[in-house]
């Protein structure tokens, strides 16, 4: 299996990149366009899935990279609730709804599938390791030369 080098990569990524796009589309019209609330909010969701993907990915640890994963896993959840109202409202098709829902579960499982590996993992990333030194660092004694 190749090593993937970067976020672009990650199925979940593409996938998120690809909802972000057709909620977009489908908030530029009709009652949804003016829907203020509702149209910005799921787009910032939609926006917050692959956002948080790649975050993560970035951070170089797989503590860190699990823990943004929750919060797009999160943001999929967010977005699902929000085609609900978006179908009650009249403002997208049921067609289209079971459309975006489908793909909304799909990056979620996609992001569940990623996380038990991460757990397991040992590289936890900067955020989670232990300082070797304790002693606060002042601007002088970074300068200074052993």
């Amino acid at each position: 299996m190749a090593r993937i080098k970067k976020f672009e990569d990650l199925l979940s990524w593409q996938r998120a990149r690809v909802l972000t796009q057709r909620v977009y589309r489908a908030t530029k019209s009709g009652g949804f366009a003016k829907d203020f609330g509702l149209r910005d909010q799921i787009r910032r969701a939609s926006v917050s899935i692959l956002s948080n993907i790649a975050e993560g990915f970035e951070r170089g640890g797989d503590k860190e990279f699990q823990q943004f994963l929750s919060v797009a896993k999160g943001s999929c959840a967010e977005v699902r609730a929000q085609l609900y109202v978006a179908l009650d409202e009249g403002y997208i098709e049921p067609k289209e709804f079971e459309e975006l829902k489908a793909l909304t579960v799909e990056i979620s499982r996609l992001i569940s599938g990623m996380m038990p590996y991460l757990a397991s993992s040992a590289v936890a990333g900067r955020k989670f390791k232990p300082a070797t030194d304790s002693r606060p660092k002042t601007l002088d004694s970074r300068l200074s030369k052993p």
